[in-house]
């Protein structure tokens, strides 16, 4: 599968597997991100200036975190795909990938001469993935896509926030992720069947689409409440159908709390030492609790108030509810559990210096693991590419570059 120099394939799921990344911003890399670290071979394909995330939320003037926490492990390239002759060096390059991934609007890589359709007929075998706001068909498919306008349209917003308060984004760029971890199944899926059958397909994501799903305590609601839009409700459960459920104020902090069940409920009164709440009305039940939830708030809150994070949480393992401390990111980052397990580790970045960086989510037990390298400069890789895929020599790319191509 893999072009370039033969090389012993090591122990993971998609050692051998070539990948042309075309995507930019955080929804595709992250896609490709995956990949890489499963062990593909990805080449990062850029522009000659470089794609978004290069120069967007520069730390200090230089390098661009996102851009390395996204593109560890990658190879980067430039090529014009505006150019004739980009296009076709690119057309090249399919004849060699198993998977193609872009996530520009629909109908840009058509415009280019380099779609799918296209694509298809010079490698049968290729896997195309695309991941756009709203799909390739429908009325609102040509309507631009960013994380935050797709939370507004996909109705996250709405449900998001303090009741007498506007709608609110995630603090996160939970759509670009969430449909950027679809794409990868999608292409994993893809992937599996053509090792059954030979051939390749188009694979799409819309944004849109994947974030509705995570909607469903929302809309159950809806659909409880006959048709009535479902309301904001703050940090309390989206269909009001639990309580306590809530983020509740500590000594030092704030605490998140969750009651599932009736057990978790007697264990909370057991840590607050309050056993005799068990006989009060209001609280006998879960119905009753979300009946009476300003009062089962307060009589939560009261007891947080008096404890530190730390021994809340203490206290929520000791008897068994969920729970957990509301951390800051420096806190995150130095999460002892995720370091340990390694999906967190310390690099030494050639831009950005000592950092934090994810490793890979999917941990496939059994396989290697895949030592981080750190993302690619512009066009690193241009000359190992290129000159052991084409046999290009360093005049060659001299010449593409200076006309625009490289």
């Amino acid at each position: 599968m893999s072009a370039g120099v033969e090389q012993p394939l090591a122990n993971t799921p998609l050692a051998g597997v070539t990948v042309l990344d075309l995507t930019q911003i955080y929804q595709g890399p992250y896609c490709t991100f995956l990949m890489a670290k499963a062990g593909a071979e990805v080449i990062k394909i850029e522009p000659v200036n470089g794609e978004p995330t290069r120069t967007r939320a520069k730390v200090g003037g230089g390098a661009s975190f996102p851009m390395a926490m996204l593109n560890t492990n990658k190879k980067g390239v430039t090529l014009n795909l505006k150019s004739p002759r980009g296009v076709a060096l690119f057309k090249e390059m399919v004849k060699k990938a198993d998977i193609v991934v872009e996530n520009f609007a629909p109908g840009v890589m058509d415009r280019l001469g380099v779609g799918w359709s296209i694509l298809h007929e010079i490698n049968p075998k290729l896997i195309y993935g695309t991941g756009t706001g709203f799909g390739l068909s429908g009325p609102d498919r040509d309507n631009l896509a960013m994380d935050v306008t797709i939370q507004a349209a996909a109705g996250l917003m709405s449900v998001t926030g303090v009741a007498d308060g506007p709608p609110m984004r995630s603090g996160a760029s939970v759509v670009d992720f969430l449909s950027g971890v679809h794409l990868y199944a999608g292409l994993m899926t893809a992937l599996f069947e053509r090792s059954r059958t030979g051939i390749g397909r188009l694979v799409e994501v819309s944004m849109q689409e994947t974030a509705y799903p995570t909607l469903a305590s929302n809309l159950g609601l809806a659909y409880r409440a006959k048709g009535t839009v479902p309301p904001r409700v703050g940090n309390r459960h989206g269909g009001l159908a639990l309580a306590p459920y809530n983020v509740y104020e500590a000594a030092d902090g704030h605490i998140a709390f969750v009651c599932v069940t009736e057990p978790h409920w007697n264990n909370i009164l057991t840590a607050m030492n309050r056993l005799d709440l068990q006989g009060d009305e209001r609280l006998s039940t879960n119905k009753a609790r979300v009946e009476n939830i300003e009062y089962t708030d307060a009589t939560i809150e009261a007891w947080t108030k008096t404890l530190k994070r730390q021994d809340i949480f203490d206290l929520s393992k000791k008897h068994g509810f969920p729970a957990a401390p509301v951390r800051d990111l420096i806190e995150v980052m130095n999460d002892p559990h995720m370091h340990e397990r390694r999906t967190l580790e310390w690099f030494d970045d050639p831009e950005l210096g000592r950092v934090v960086l994810p490793h890979t989510s999917l941990l496939l037990h059994g396989t290697g693991r895949v030592e981080t390298i750190a993302s690619p400069s512009l066009g690193q890789h241009n000359a190992e590419i290129y000159s052991q895929w084409f046999g290009y020599t360093e005049q060659d790319l001299s010449a593409l570059a200076a006309g625009g191509v490289l």
